[in-house]
């Protein structure tokens, strides 16, 4: 396929092509920044503290060449890029001082030392050495630059403002940067003038009246600090905020003082972008001093403070919604930090874990009676958010969305099933003597606090909180912003109850974040959060993986592969393969590419499986060989995930060959042959590197519920901790117990050692309650369960 050239690419290629390079570069957008990646007029403000250095307000010249390069960068991406600059006043005072000193005589300069200088002054013999020096710097870049000056008063005439319109789209139809300015050379406004009745009072708010005046899809202003943070930014209390809400931060917020070059401060800034976010721009603060910053926030990435209004209004009404499901009579709290909600988490976590097993299981029973008394309200809440979502999510996600009674009953037998089960805390897994009198044992214990991002499936709450109950871990939760309701309409009732029945633990134990930003926050605290597992898309999973230091437990990717032996019947790998597509296609575990021996190819039977396949209504795709010999549409890349009734077949020479193939294309999670020769099955199984290998079963069984673990709060795909679907015992980590009868060591002087087994009695770890065959999945409907082409059931969902 021969490339296009740059001359003949259209401008959506070559944007097309600029966020493809972006995400390579800094990983997917974050979710709240679609419409930061897909902006293409954008105002950047550069103030004071970017454009200089600190000790001597000189201009930060390598500061300046890196700007440069990224708006050129973005400039030739098919952006138009408008520049609002500061730093003429400090360009224009050094120069003037350097004369002064110049044309005075040492006397004189040892008397009176150089004088002041006017700020006018400073403006007029500034400007042109500023607008020089970017003239100079993005001339370099083969990219063109224009000056616009400007003074407040003349926006109050309509004219000036259809010439500005009007210059600013000439410029930018020729890639030419505009670089505006406010003319404080001859600027008539005084400090005592701004106000309401000023159309702005420094850059920042300049650069939001553009902005908003020439239709931009974003506005960046860059200053010397991260992002609005609740206070000081070098305060270690002080968090920094990913989404503004004035509901929800202003009475947070407190700034310090301004920049010392500039006018402005944060609370310009943050006046500046509320009042351009109000009139439909996007607007992010950000660190101008930070490696790449623009580049970066641009391609979508979680950098800066964000100001949306739609994002703001939709964490009102989480806010307005966790209100609702609070007593009416409490009165109004402030909502905790993200530090408090796991600091909390943690102290809570430690009493849970002193509960007796019984205690916790009794726990989880009250739970389960709970929510099943409590149907009714849940069921009239989720039709609430079903409502909402209608015409925009998906029918697959609608229905992962939507309650029913019968589910409701699953959700309380489900969690009745996994109090059954053995206590999990203080298992013992081994015991030695270490020497006489001195014995260790190695025991099970909670991980700690947990934090659980999952996708829009309300019913995943109460099996993950009972999941953390039993082994004895504090929980926060983020659900999707779908089952907003449903979630804490759980959320409220599963806390309730805890708060009864278990006061010393309370309701802290599991906390539900309402807000995106919160799990930003969230992400950074890794002294009180011990492991994250996230359940959701690609782009939120690594985004999660990129951005914390936090242990990640998860999987980004679910590319399975069915491989197709010669010595296979063939109906039953019709069968297990349709099954492994059709029974939910948007499921991690659904199968993604089918490897057939080439032998297939050859007797027919190959024919007989791609009929079965268009007869299920699967889309077929071919791989490099099967395109070829079987004139099939191409896949979109090697390793694919479809999440749709689509996907690739591939024909491969052997089994070492597929198994090649599916290490190098494949996520690890679940890889399946099909065969009646056990010895080949058992090499398959032995050789192949996944977190879940079948032999004559459906991927879809690679599930919590179906493995017996009651139910999942993931599907690891690491090869650290946990690996495979998450239950109870990946939520558990071990420590030492050590008891002696006075011993020391000494130098290892008077001390034998001995290092011997003792045997282990887990007699006190039995099962508190005898339940059989009670879990949180689907009833299986009579689906057959035998180790010969095992299905799932349709109505699984899991």
């Amino acid at each position: 396929m021969r490339r296009r050239s740059p001359a003949t690419m259209s401008m959506s290629d070559i944007a097309e092509g600029f966020i493809k390079h972006t995400e390579q570069t800094f990983g997917a957008a974050h979710p709240t920044r679609e419409k930061v990646k897909n902006a293409r007029r954008i105002v950047v403000k550069v103030g004071t503290a970017v454009v200089t250095r600190g000790k001597d307000q000189r201009l930060a010249l390598g500061r300046l060449g890196a700007l440069v390069e990224q708006l050129e960068a973005l400039v030739r991406s098919g952006r138009q890029m408008i520049l609002v600059s500061s730093g003429s006043v400090s360009v224009g005072r050094q120069k003037l001082r350097q004369s002064q000193i110049l044309n005075s005589s040492p006397l004189e300069m040892q008397i009176s030392g150089p004088g002041t200088v006017c700020s006018r002054a400073a403006a007029a013999a500034g400007q042109s050495g500023l607008m020089a020096l970017y003239d100079s710097l993005f001339g370099l870049m083969d990219c063109q630059a224009a000056q616009v000056l400007v003074t407040s008063n003349d926006f109050a005439d309509a004219d000036f403002r259809k010439n500005l319109s009007a210059t600013t789209e000439d410029l930018l139809s020729m890639n030419v940067v505009p670089v505006f300015n406010e003319n404080d050379a001859i600027s008539s406004r005084t400090t005592a003038e701004v106000g309401a009745a000023s159309p702005f009072r420094d850059n920042d708010g300049l650069a939001a009246l553009l902005a908003v005046e020439l239709q931009a899809d974003l506005l960046v202003l860059l200053t010397d600090v991260d992002g609005l943070y609740t206070g000081p930014p070098t305060a270690e209390s002080s968090l920094m905020i990913e989404t503004y809400c004035p509901a929800v931060h202003d009475e947070m917020v407190k700034i310090g003082v301004n920049s010392k070059g500039g006018r402005g401060g944060m609370t310009a800034k943050m006046q500046a972008a509320w009042m351009a976010a109000q009139q439909g721009v996007t607007t992010i603060i950000a660190n101008g001093k930070a490696s790449d910053s623009l580049l970066q926030l641009v391609s979508g990435q979680a950098v800066g403070t964000l100001f949306d209004l739609e994002e703001s209004q939709y964490m009102q009404e989480r806010m307005e919604a966790e209100r609702q499901n609070q007593d009416p009579e409490a009165p109004p709290q402030v909502p905790d930090s993200s530090r408090e909600l796991a600091i909390k988490a943690r102290d809570a976590s430690r009493s849970l874990q002193a509960l007796s097993s019984q205690d916790r299981a009794n726990l989880l029973h009250q739970i389960a009676n709970a929510i099943e008394s409590e149907t009714e309200k849940i069921l009239q809440e989720n039709e609430k958010d079903c409502q909402e979502a209608k015409g925009k999510i998906s029918e697959q996600l609608m229905q992962r969305l939507k309650l029913k009674p019968e589910k409701i009953k699953q959700l309380g037998a489900g969690l009745r099933s996994i109090a059954s089960q053995d206590e999990p805390v203080g298992k013992i897994l081994s015991r030695v003597e270490i020497a006489e009198g001195l014995e260790l044992e190695k025991v099970t214990a909670p991980i700690g606090v947990l934090l659980i991002i999952f996708e829009a499936r309300p019913d995943a709450l109460p099996q993950i909180a009972a999941l953390a109950i039993r082994s004895g871990n504090g929980l926060l939760l983020k659900g999707g912003k779908e089952a907003a309701r449903s979630n804490a309409c759980l959320h409220k009732i599963i806390t309730d109850t805890i708060a009864q029945e278990q006061p010393g633990v309370g309701r802290d134990v599991i906390s539900l974040i309402t807000t995106r930003e919160d799990v930003d926050n969230l992400l950074r605290l890794n002294d009180v959060i011990d492991l994250v597992i996230p359940r959701g898309s690609n782009a939120l999973v690594t985004h999660i993986q990129e951005n914390t230091k936090i242990a990640v437990l998860g999987h980004a990717d679910g590319i399975c592969h069915i491989y197709i032996d010669p010595d296979c019947d063939i109906d039953m790998a019709c069968k297990i393969c349709v099954d492994s597509k059709i029974d939910y296609p948007a499921a991690c575990n659904a199968v993604e590419k089918i490897l057939v021996h080439e032998a297939l190819a050859k007797d027919g039977r190959l024919f007989k499986l791609q009929t079965a396949l268009r007869d299920a209504n699967i889309a077929i795709y071919g791989g490099e060989r099967s395109c070829k010999y079987l004139s099939l549409p191409r896949a979109p890349s090697p390793r694919h995930e479809y999440g749709t009734a689509a996907l690739t077949l591939e024909l491969v020479e052997s089994m070492d060959d597929a198994i090649e193939h599916l290490h190098a294309n494949g996520s690890g999670h679940t890889e399946c042959i099909v065969t009646d020769n056990k010895g080949t099955a058992e090499q398959f199984l032995r050789k192949v590197d996944a977190a879940c290998v079948n032999h004559n079963s459906s991927t879809r069984f690679s599930d919590g519920f179906r493995y017996g673990l009651g139910a999942e709060v993931g599907i690891s795909t690491s090869r650290i901790h946990a690996r495979g679907p998450v239950g109870v015992e990946g939520l558990l980590t071990t420590r030492f117990l050590l008891r002696g009868t006075g011993q020391t060591v000494e130098k290892d002087a008077h001390i034998c050692y001995t290092h011997k087994p003792l045997p282990i009695d887990n007699s006190a770890q039995a099962p508190v309650a005898a339940m059989a065959n009670v879990g949180l999945g689907p009833a299986t409907n009579g689906a057959p369960t035998g180790a010969n082409g095992q299905t799932v059931s349709n109505n699984g969902q899991h």
